[in-house]
C-alpha cells in the first residue's frame, strides 16, 4: 500500500522540479528536449529487449501522430506554459480534473454509462474547483484571460483535456491495435518530442539554445525523466496488478497536496485557503464518483 503513496508523492515532485527548471530555460524547449530523449531510450529499449513487438503498422500513422500531438505535445506545453504563471500546487491541482475529465469524454466518445451517483459526484467535483480557479495570484494578473479565468489556467485545464484524450487514443492503439505501451509511449514522446521543438524553434530565442543555465537545466530535466518517464510510468505498471484502475484514481487526489508540500518547502509558495477549500470540496466529490466501484472492488476481495 506505501508504494501507491510513494508514486503519487514521486508524481507531485514533478511539478516542483518543473517549476524549478524554467527558471532556466524556455518551457516549449524543456518539453521538447525531455520528450525527446526520454522517447529515443524508451524505443530503443524496447526494440532491443522485444524486437518482435516493435512494427508499426500502415495503417496506424496517423493514430500514432494524433499521440504524439495530444498525449505529449498538446499536454506538456500547455502544462508547462501554465506552470510559468501558477504556484506548482495549483497547476497540479487543476490537472486532477483528469478523473472528471475522462469520465466525460468516455460517456460522449465511448458511449459509456455514468450513474446518478457519478453524475452527483461530478457536480459537486466541478463545483469544488471554483474557489481555486477564481482565485488568482500576481502571475496571472499579469497576463490577462477571458471571463473569470486566466490564461494560464486555461492552457493547463486544455492540457488535463488533451492527456485525457490520450490515454484514450493509448488504449485504442493497445487493446485493439496490439500495440506494446512502452512501445506506443516510446513513439509518441520521440513524435511529441520534435513537434515541441520545432514550435521551439519557431518562437523561442535559440542562441545558441534557450537555455540561460546548462547545469541546473541538466540537472531538472534528467530528473524529470528518470522520474517522471521511467520510476513512475513502471511503478504505476506493477501497482495496477496490486490495485485497482478505480483505487489508484481515487489515491491520485494526493498528488497535489504532496506538490502543496514541496512548493512551501522548496518554493516559498503560500498554501492558500481557496486550495484547502477546493481540496475538501473535489474529495468529497471523488468519493461519491468512485464510492461504488470501490464497495463493489472491496465486496469481491472480501468474499
Amino acid at each position: 500500500m506505501y508504494l501507491v503513496f510513494v508514486l503519487y508523492a514521486l508524481f507531485a515532485s514533478v511539478f516542483t522540479i518543473a517549476k524549478m527548471g524554467l527558471n532556466y530555460t524556455q518551457p516549449i524547449f524543456f518539453v521538447g528536449s525531455r520528450m525527446l530523449i526520454a522517447g529515443i531510450v524508451m524505443v530503443a529499449y524496447q526494440a532491443i529487449r522485444h524486437p518482435e513487438r516493435c512494427s508499426i503498422k500502415k495503417g496506424d500513422f496517423a493514430g500514432l501522430l494524433l499521440l504524439g500531438l495530444c498525449n505529449i505535445y498538446l499536454t506538456n506545453v500547455l502544462e508547462f506554459w501554465g506552470l510559468q504563471h501558477l504556484t506548482s500546487f495549483k497547476t497540479c491541482f487543476i490537472y486532477s480534473l483528469s478523473p472528471f475529465l475522462s469520465a466525460l469524454l468516455s460517456f460522449f466518445l465511448l458511449k459509456e454509462t455514468i450513474t446518478p451517483k457519478k453524475w452527483l459526484g461530478l457536480l459537486v467535483g466541478c463545483i469544488g474547483f471554483a474557489p481555486i480557479l477564481l482565485s488568482q495570484g500576481a502571475g496571472e494578473e499579469r497576463i490577462g484571460g477571458i471571463l473569470m479565468l486566466s490564461w494560464a489556467e486555461l492552457s493547463v485545464l486544455g492540457a488535463a483535456t488533451a492527456s485525457v484524450f490520450g490515454w484514450i487514443l493509448l488504449r485504442r492503439l493497445v487493446n485493439q491495435n496490439g500495440y506494446s505501451p512502452n512501445f506506443a509511449n516510446g513513439l509518441s514522446m520521440m513524435i511529441g518530442g520534435i513537434m515541441a521543438l520545432a514550435h521551439s524553434a519557431m518562437t523561442e530565442n535559440w542562441d545558441p539554445l534557450p537555455v540561460t543555465e546548462y547545469a541546473p537545466f541538466l540537472e531538472a530535466g534528467l530528473a524529470l525523466i528518470i522520474i517522471s518517464n521511467f520510476i513512475c510510468y513502471n511503478l504505476y505498471g506493477y501497482l495496477l496488478k496490486q490495485f485497482s484502475a478505480t483505487f489508484m484514481s481515487f489515491a491520485g487526489f494526493t498528488t497535489p497536496i504532496f506538490t502543496a508540500l514541496y512548493g512551501w518547502l522548496f518554493l516559498d509558495e503560500i498554501i492558500t485557503m481557496p486550495f484547502i477549500i477546493s481540496v475538501s470540496i473535489v474529495f468529497f466529490g471523488l468519493t461519491l464518483f468512485y464510492q461504488e466501484e470501490l464497495t463493489v472492488k472491496l465486496q469481491a476481495t472480501v468474499d
